[in-house]
């Protein structure tokens, strides 16, 4: 970690833009958009993983990806419902179909036609059921760090249990105006899954990427959570027809590497790319992510 990048983790961001959808009401967005130049490949969407922000896991992404083949790919990113600072507080509901439709429904308010869907751990499930549910919008996928079943063993079956369990007692807390504790346990259970505490080893960043964390709706964050451990695409995963690539983490505890291969392995053609690293890979570990990421997007994107 720079100390520049302490400073300013999002220096090289896309912009936030306000947009309206739908039922839905306002919501922000960061995009690179027509307004910053000519984009002559399809639209790059990321999407990000559970608990986190999409400053937070896409931060060391931001400047590569935006002079990535000549600043000509568009860059559309957000919090997902509930999560961060800027997700959508409306709804009724918050699982991985609301997920999915709301970054339909994003891509729709933009004007966006089709889109290559980029999604790390949580978001991954979220591309997945992307494609599934919005079919023509979807031109690519790359998944990384994720699985196409969550809770198989059961360590993991009692953790997304915890976390089920969890909802309703938050929701009750945030209502007293009584976040914080709901907060300190949600950071344990998320030590838990990871096997140990993680961190960046700057001070500065990992204060900053906790705010983040902790700006989202706990309720709605664990509702994600709790549905991520129903998730399972092994029945339909063989039918995907786009291009596709796998970022696999080869030391992950977190969604454990065995989950990672097993996605691979259902998949009709993937392009697999391997990372020597955990799960943090994307924040802790650029120098291996951002090679990884721009080659699954080569391998996805039509050539130049």
């Amino acid at each position: 970690m720079t100390s520049d990048a302490s400073m300013d983790p999002v220096r090289d961001a896309p912009p936030w833009r306000g947009i309206d959808l739908p039922g839905l009401g306002p919501i922000e967005v960061r995009d690179s958009g027509p307004a910053t130049g000519v984009h002559d490949q399809p639209t790059v969407m990321l999407l990000h993983g559970w608990t986190a922000s999409a400053d937070l896991n896409w931060c060391r992404a931001y400047g590569p990806l935006a002079g990535w083949r000549g600043g000509r790919t568009r860059l559309v990113t957000w919090d997902h419902r509930g999560h961060g600072a800027r997700g959508l507080r409306t709804g009724t509901t918050t699982d991985l179909n609301n997920l999915a439709d709301d970054a339909a429904a994003i891509a729709r308010a933009l004007g966006i036609e089709r889109a290559v869907a980029v999604g790390y751990s949580m978001g991954g499930a979220v591309a997945q059921v992307l494609w599934r549910r919005h079919h023509d919008l979807v031109a690519g996928l790359v998944l990384g760090a994720t699985a196409a079943r969550f809770a198989v063993d059961d360590r993991q079956r009692q953790d997304f249990d915890m976390i089920g369990r969890g909802v309703g007692t938050s929701r009750l807390l945030e209502t007293m105006g009584c976040g914080g504790p709901a907060w300190r346990f949600a950071r344990w259970l998320g030590d838990r899954r990871a096997g140990g505490s993680i961190s960046s080893g700057d001070a500065a960043f990992d204060k900053w990427a906790w705010q983040e964390t902790r700006a989202g709706v706990l309720s709605r964050v664990l509702a994600a959570g709790r549905d991520l451990g129903r998730f399972d695409s092994t029945g339909w995963l063989d039918g995907i027809d786009v291009p596709h690539a796998v970022l696999v983490c080869e030391k992950d505890e977190t969604v454990p590497t065995v989950r990672q291969r097993e996605l691979v392995a259902a998949l009709p053609h993937p392009t697999v790319h391997r990372m020597a690293a955990d799960h943090a890979a994307c924040v802790t570990r650029p120098e291996l992510f951002v090679p990884a990421l721009t080659a699954a997007l080569e391998a996805v994107l039509p050539s130049e």
